[in-house]
């Protein structure tokens, strides 16, 4: 019997073989890396995120970030909580052109952002409280569990950013 063939009793329950354990070992290990490159690969701004206003700190609503054509964009998916100076039908009233008078539920209000180091850039944001488009970027914080948004004229330091929290 050589070295390999050698049983080796586990407390009691069965016998192994070395290269059995070896086998056992090496399963293991390739399923302990699939799920760590798994959670990395989940790491992109795609998801359901719940958005605070950065004025009131009032959680505000839901958007929906995807990736179409190599491009993220986000639509707002509901409306949680509404300010007293908010449309009540939820309306863009303050947006032109195809957004006016459109409802906000539904609409993109994120667009164009691509993936840019460990920044996503490029893009473009809808205030439709006040209906005006900024430049906007945005990043991945805690973990990939918070992200950073960015609206801006011209240069990042003029501008505002939210924390949006994930939800799923």
């Amino acid at each position: 019997m050589s070295a390999r063939e050698i049983p080796i009793e586990i407390r009691g329950a069965c016998c192994i073989t070395v290269a059995r354990l070896r086998i056992v070992r090496a399963v293991l290990v390739l399923l302990l890396l699939g799920a760590s490159s798994f959670a990395f690969a989940q790491a992109t701004p795609a998801g359901l995120w719940r958005t605070t206003d950065d004025k009131t700190g009032v959680v505000r609503s839901l958007v929906r970030i995807a990736e179409v054509n190599g491009q993220y964009e986000g639509k707002v998916e509901k409306i949680i909580n509404r300010l007293p100076d908010d449309d009540p039908e939820h309306l863009c009233r303050a947006c032109e052109g195809v957004r006016k008078d459109k409802p906000v539920i539904g609409m993109t209000i994120l667009w164009g952002l691509k993936k840019d180091g460990d920044q996503y850039t490029g893009g473009e944001i809808l205030d439709p409280k006040n209906g005006k488009i900024y430049r906007c970027k945005m990043k991945l914080v805690d973990g990939g569990k918070k992200l950073e948004v960015r609206g801006f004229i011209g240069i990042s330091l003029l501008g505002r950013t939210q924390t949006w929290d994930r939800e799923q």
